[in-house]
């Protein structure tokens, strides 16, 4: 039997509850070769973000994956939290207890660098860009040999959740999205933005979180547990019954690329004023320039589902097929998109 090839992948990312399913998806995942996890300032500082990554890795039997310290603030900008969305522990306010040890002399973006130069390593950036951006600064060179870059992050039709045109991960280093889209069209890449206009998308609903608790008591526990306050969040903010998980999306679509589709346009991010970190999609070609990012607009809800469930809780995609009867997947329940129900 032809064994397959997996990508090498260095996960960014800032965790985060969302980025804490993220992480459990891609280690669940043979296909990818994970070289290691980056953390950067984000949904909560840089070292609880590292105490989350070493709680989601130890969940999950995988330390063997190194977790990096990287920046811990943005380029200009002085930092904001998201700890108002992810909880005083930016896990949901689960408290678990800390993994000992671990610690790397090596920075995040040191890291990201010797990668890079060792050829065919592949980003998946679930929070602000910030290390890419230092990756760029230090030595572009090496930023240009990344094989693929996948960030979750902006928007295009759809609203804004930090302000109304903003998506949080770059509305929090704007400055630092910017430089890092500006150098993908200067050095002839495509980002892969996977915005809200999909992410929105994709809830848990109690329904499903129900059943993976059933299904599987351990893992199921574990995400019920972190995602509580996820949920409680957002019925307060925007009275949905159950939790947008934006970050698994983006591994999902570096494992599947049929769950997502988009256009190919020429992006750029506003750094200032009451527009900061809203990306500028060029989709009629005003400025004819070559493109520079795939912005996904697209997505199946059942199929990341059965992709997730089946990865995470270790069972047969054929156990699920009762997530395309479900409306509130099926349909993608999620918050309305501009210029359509759901961003179609």
């Amino acid at each position: 039997m032809e064994q397959k090839i997996k990508r090498k992948v260095v996960i960014d990312c800032d965790p985060g509850i969302d980025d804490s399913l993220a992480l459990m998806l891609a280690v669940s995942s043979e296909e990818l070769d994970i070289r290691g996890i980056t953390i950067v300032c984000g949904n909560g500082p840089v070292d609880m973000g590292f105490g989350n990554a070493k709680k989601i890795l130890n969940q999950m039997g995988r330390l063997d994956i190194p977790v990096f310290l990287g920046e811990e603030r943005p380029l200009k900008r002085a930092y904001q939290d998201a700890l108002d969305t992810h909880g005083a522990d930016a896990l949901g306010e689960s408290f678990l207890p800390e993994v000992p040890g671990y610690e790397n002399a090596q920075s995040a973006v040191d890291f990201l660098i010797a990668g890079a130069r060792e050829g065919g390593l592949s980003i998946i950036a679930l929070g602000p860009l910030t290390n890419l951006a230092r990756m760029l600064e230090r030595d572009r060179e090496a930023f240009s040999m990344l094989e693929e870059i996948v960030s979750m992050g902006g928007s295009f039709r759809s609203h804004g959740n930090c302000s109304p045109v903003a998506e949080y991960n770059y509305w929090v280093d704007p400055d630092a999205a910017a430089a890092v889209y500006a150098a993908a069209g200067e050095l002839g890449k495509e980002i892969a933005m996977v915005g809200l206009d999909v992410t929105r998308r994709i809830v848990l609903t109690p329904n499903v979180l129900s059943y993976m608790e059933r299904m599987n008591p351990e893992i199921g526990g574990f995400i019920g547990r972190i995602t509580k306050f996820y949920m409680d969040f957002h019925w307060e903010q925007e009275k949905l019954i159950g939790c947008v998980i934006n970050d698994p999306l983006a591994v999902a679509y570096f494992l599947d690329r049929s769950l997502c589709g988009g256009i190919r346009a020429y992006t750029q991010v506003e750094t200032g004023g009451l527009s900061a970190g809203q990306t500028i999609v060029d989709a009629a070609g005003f400025y004819r320039r070559e493109p520079n990012a795939l912005i996904l607009t697209e997505t199946n809800p059942p199929r990341f589902f059965k992709l997730f469930l089946s990865r995470v809780l270790k069972i047969g995609e054929r156990e699920l097929e009762w997530l395309d009867f479900l409306p509130a997947v099926s349909r993608g329940f999620g918050i309305p998109q501009m210029g359509g129900e759901f961003g179609q």
